[in-house]
């Protein structure tokens, strides 16, 4: 799977110079006050890794990673892994990015905030990778857009339908009760989204034909 990870991540070395500069660039406008770069990179990462399945489509990867051994299992698990590699690599780089601009701007580090900011951006990446791959394994990366916009849309839609007849105050007490332990809640959810991911994007590649 090593080797999978590492094609994965030579795909994207073009990409990692735009990455640089797009990151002094936000860096520059957060010293200004005019941009909180913790929302805009870890996300950038995941839509930068979304860009290998082109890549595998264009140079016909799939076709031949099923004909390596426990090749369907291994590409899966290898795209899966090496995203998470570069959002948390990002996600680091942006922590430390963020600790300096707080001391520039303010000559303090609000270290708790930063970090709950971060988490939750995390979290929210997280989520978009859990509900994009699968549906780019289904659909391929074109289509995958589409549905995406689709379901985003449907969404807000229903949202917006429902939200006059929902009970906020019992979501909001619920919140309050679960405090002290929603860092914990959040990371086992995250764990078992990407878990559940996976696996339903294993389950639709081993059944794809090439």
């Amino acid at each position: 799977m090593i080797g999978f990870i590492k094609k994965d991540l030579a795909m994207i070395k073009s990409n990692f110079k735009l990455l640089g500069i797009l990151m002094i660039i936000y860096t520059v406008m957060g010293f200004l006050g005019e941009m909180d770069i913790s929302f805009i990179l870890p996300f950038m990462s995941v839509m930068i890794m979304i860009s290998t399945f082109s890549y595998d489509n264009y140079n016909k990867w799939d076709a031949y990673s099923i004909s390596l051994p426990d090749g369907r299992r291994n590409s899966v698990r290898a795209k899966y892994v090496a995203t998470i590699l570069m959002t948390f690599a990002v996600s680091l780089i942006t922590i430390l990015l963020s600790f300096m601009i707080s001391y520039v701007n303010t000559k303090t580090i609000n270290y708790e905030e930063i970090l709950a900011s971060m988490f939750g951006t995390l979290f929210g990446t997280l989520l978009v990778l859990t509900v994009m791959y699968p549906i780019i394994y289904k659909l391929g990366v074109e289509k995958a857009r589409i549905g995406i916009f689709l379901i985003v849309f449907g969404l807000i839609i229903i949202g917006g339908f429902l939200l006059p007849y929902l009970d906020l105050s019992f979501i909001i007490k619920s919140l309050d009760f679960l405090e002290d332990y929603l860092i914990l809640i959040l990371i086992i959810i995250a764990i078992i989204m990407v878990y559940l991911s996976y696996k339903i994007s294993e389950k639709i590649f081993r059944k794809k034909e090439f």
